[in-house]
C-alpha cells in the first residue's frame, strides 16, 4: 500500500498528475474539496455540520474534515493506497492524519511537493481562466495571495514530514509526462512485489 500527500500551489498540476498516479498505482484520489461537495451534496451528518460552518463564513473544524477522510478511506478497503490532495494544510491536520492512518493500520509514506515558480503559476492560472470562467482565476492579485497562503501554510507541513524522512520536492515544470516520470522515480521503490507494478 502506498499513501502519499500531493502538494503544490494552485496551478502546479496536482490534479493532472494525481489522475496519472491513480491509473498507474491503483490509488484512490482524495481531494478535500471534492469530499466537502460530496458530503454536503448528499446531506450526510458531517456534510450538514460542515455546511453550517461554511454558511457562517467560518472554517470547517479539523475533526469534521478528518471524519470525512475516515469515511472515504474506509469506503475503499480494496485500494492499493491513497493520494491526499489539499490536506493536510497545517501541523495539527498532519498529526490528525497520521493518527487516522495509524488507526487504519497504515501510514503516510511520502509527501511530494510540485515546485513551480510564481510567475509560471500566475501565467497558468490566468490562462485557464478563459476555460474555467472563474473570476478569481483572472485576477492576478487574488492568484498571488493564494500562492502566498500556500507557501505560509505548506512550509511547516513539508518540514513536519521531512523530519520523518518522507518529504520530497519535484520540479513541476516540463511536459505532463516528464513531471510524471519524476514522481514515479520517487514512488516506484515503494511498490511491493505483487502490487500494481509500474506500467
Amino acid at each position: 500500500m502506498i499513501n502519499l500527500i500531493l502538494f503544490g500551489p494552485p496551478g502546479s498540476g496536482k490534479g493532472t498528475q494525481a489522475a496519472h498516479l491513480v491509473e498507474r498505482y491503483g490509488l484512490v484520489h482524495i481531494s478535500t474539496g471534492d469530499l466537502f461537495r460530496q458530503e454536503i451534496g448528499n446531506g450526510t451528518p458531517l456534510g450538514k455540520e460542515a455546511q453550517a460552518y461554511i454558511s457562517r463564513g467560518e472554517l470547517v473544524p479539523d475533526h469534521i474534515t478528518i471524519g470525512m477522510l475516515r469515511n472515504k478511506v474506509e469506503a475503499h478497503p480494496e485500494a492499493h493506497g491513497f493520494i491526499f490532495d489539499g490536506f493536510p494544510r497545517t501541523i495539527p491536520q498532519a498529526e490528525a492524519l497520521d493518527r487516522l492512518m495509524a488507526e487504519e493500520g497504515a501510514a503516510i509514506h511520502l509527501l511530494i511537493a510540485l515546485e513551480v515558480e510564481d510567475e509560471e503559476i500566475v501565467r497558468r492560472i490566468k490562462g485557464r481562466a478563459a476555460i474555467s470562467g472563474r473570476a478569481d482565476d483572472a485576477n492576478e492579485s487574488i492568484i498571488r495571495n493564494r500562492i502566498a497562503v500556500y507557501k505560509n501554510e505548506t512550509a511547516p507541513v513539508f518540514d513536519y514530514y521531512a523530519r520523518q524522512g518522507k518529504s520530497h520536492r519535484v520540479n513541476g515544470i516540463g511536459s505532463i509526462e516528464e513531471i510524471f516520470q519524476r514522481l514515479c522515480i520517487i514512488i516506484d521503490p515503494l511498490v511491493e512485489p505483487g502490487e500494481s507494478a509500474p506500467a
